[in-house]
């Protein structure tokens, strides 16, 4: 199967983080769950020039980032104003 990587994907979210779309996918990749859930926050404080109202960051595997993960956003930022 090989070793997994993993990558943090940016979603725009209007309503509060039920609808959300991928906006973006942080250049980064990180060789474990838990550095990419680690890193999660430094990614979303530099993704602020989305035109959402919540911004998310979720890990995902490098292998299908688009796959979408049942276990809630460890990171949300919203933004104010």
């Amino acid at each position: 199967m090989g070793p997994v990587s993993y990558v943090i994907a940016i979603l725009g979210c209007a309503d509060g983080g039920a609808a959300c779309q991928q906006v973006a996918i942080a250049p980064a990749r990180y060789e474990s769950a838990a550095s990419c859930e680690a890193a999660t926050g430094n990614v979303l404080a530099e993704s602020t020039d989305f035109d959402f109202p919540t911004i998310v960051a979720r890990c995902r595997s490098a292998k299908n980032p688009a796959a979408e993960r049942k276990a809630p956003p460890r990171s949300t930022l919203v933004k104010q104003g």
